[in-house]
């Protein structure tokens, strides 16, 4: 067994020890959604580890709806670009994730599951959808005041 680009778990043959054949233990799952994005680290096994709002829950008392895995529209490890001198192996992003999940409270621009995943597999918590939502609220506050100022 060794190890393949990103610290993927490869088999001797070369192909990924998961029962998905593109997603590894550890990788980052980015799932675009209607109107946002949503991100998780998988664990393998078919589980994926996430933060999600309290709201979800209190919208559904289905689990199933909750808990399953979207396996259409992927995106994995599209941020490794972006963070690649802080990368850290697939099984420490796994670990982390396991460790936090349940342990952390959710909060939209605090603390959502973008920040959760990439605290786990770059080793810093950062949301650049938070980011860009505060760059074009300050953009259009700032024009704001100067209307005003007129």
């Amino acid at each position: 067994m060794g190890l393949g680009s990103g610290g993927r778990r490869l088999s001797p043959g070369g192909s990924c020890l998961s029962p998905l054949p593109f997603i590894c233990r550890g990788d980052l799952l980015e799932v675009p959604r209607t109107l946002f994005v949503h991100f998780g680290i998988y664990l393998g096994e078919n589980r994926v580890a996430h933060l999600m709002p309290d709201i979800l829950p209190a919208l559904t008392d289905d689990r199933r709806q909750i808990q399953r895995v979207v396996t259409n529209n992927i995106l994995v490890n599209h941020m490794d670009r972006l963070f690649k001198d802080r990368l850290l192996g697939s099984e420490e992003a796994a670990r982390r994730a396991e460790k936090l999940v349940g342990a952390t409270a959710y909060s939209l621009l605090w603390n959502n599951c973008e920040h959760f995943v990439t605290y786990c597999r770059y080793g810093a918590p950062v949301s650049l959808r938070v980011i860009d939502f505060l760059k074009i609220s300050v953009s259009t506050f700032s024009r704001t005041l100067k209307i005003t100022k007129k």
